[in-house]
């Protein structure tokens, strides 16, 4: 259960695309001197729920390629607020429930999500904790003890998937709960987007040979003990920062849970060195086939930026295929 739902209001539009097991109830607010509704619903929430009596500043966040982020400085302090004129409040319904059970854990540092709601004109918002970041991504063997010991202290009762189905960028994540990671990493995570890939540029080669590779990919598990861990989910560079202090900080997750070492499927381009592993490790003992697994938690990555990007990262994904297929067809 995620203890802090408390701390967030959700607003849903009517063409809610993502399943949920949990039923949000709005809560109610006391009648405001204004009669009619906010056509700035972060203003308003700020100033009222967020306990701030004025703005006094706004300021651009760089960093993201999909939502507009940007910094309210208020006399009750500053709060980050992501927002989105296209999409609804679904991605961020789904950024904040994976927030709050990182939150939960109390284990690495993730900004307290406040609110998530839709814009009268369309589009979409998050608030949330604004934290001061250092000059660097902090100590390696830190983030690498912390994330380990996040992933130990979150476990599921209900199998491998999430209460909410959520994106990785901009692309759908499947998370329904299964019992069975192979099924789930097989379907939900490589075959979706092998059929993305298929429907969006026609690519029947890499399609037919991931399905092959799929036929046989429980080899590649034998041996280890898999149990359902919360992940952050797009652990990459710019989703790994450190507060003032030092302290690692991690954020805009795509939370589900999963087997742990999928939490390295971005290491490509997260930059983690050996006291990283060795940290982690220490936390999260190294399971029997490790290495021959490393690849297959790349391939999704590769595949979801091929299906974002383009044609740029498909030979990434295409090696991946080409090499499992080869070892394992022998």
């Amino acid at each position: 259960m995620v203890a802090h739902l408390g701390l967030i209001s959700f607003s849903f539009s009517s063409s809610h695309l993502f399943h949920s097991s949990r039923q949000f109830s709005l809560p109610l607010h006391k009648p405001m001197a204004m009669a009619t509704l906010s056509t700035d619903p972060v203003r308003e929430w700020i100033l009222t729920e967020g306990k701030a009596t004025q703005i006094t500043g706004i300021s651009p966040v760089g960093g993201g390629c999909i939502n507009l982020a940007s910094r309210y400085n208020t006399d009750a302090g500053s709060f980050f607020v992501k927002t989105n004129r296209r999409i609804g409040p679904e991605m961020f319904e789904g950024e904040a429930l994976g927030l709050s059970a990182m939150y939960e854990t109390k284990s690495i540092r993730v900004p307290k999500p406040f609110k998530v709601g839709a814009f009268p004109t369309g589009g979409s918002y998050i608030i949330m904790e604004y934290i001061e970041v250092g000059s660097s991504r902090g100590d390696q063997s830190i983030l690498g003890r912390k994330l380990a010991e996040m992933h130990k202290a979150a476990k599921s009762e209900n199998g491998f998937g999430f209460h909410v189905d959520n994106t990785i960028g901009s692309t759908p994540q499947i998370n329904t709960w299964t019992s069975d990671w192979i099924e789930f990493y097989s379907e939900h995570r490589l075959n979706f987007q092998l059929k993305l890939a298929q429907q969006q540029y026609g690519d029947s080669a890499i399609y037919e040979k991931g399905q092959r590779l799929l036929k046989n990919i429980a080899a590649l598990f034998e041996d280890a003990t898999i149990e359902p861990c919360l992940l952050h989910g797009d652990l990459w560079s710019g989703n790994i920062s450190s507060d003032k202090n030092g302290e690692p900080v991690i954020l805009d997750p795509a939370c589900y849970y999963g087997h742990n070492e999928a939490e390295f499927g971005m290491s490509w381009c997260a930059g983690f060195g050996g006291s990283f592993y060795s940290a982690y490790f220490e936390v999260m003992p190294k399971q029997p086939g490790f290495e021959k697994r490393r690849d297959i938690y790349l391939l999704y990555h590769y595949l979801n930026h091929y299906n974002l990007f383009g044609s740029g990262y498909r030979s990434s994904a295409m090696s991946i295929i080409d090499d499992y297929i080869r070892i394992l067809e022998a």
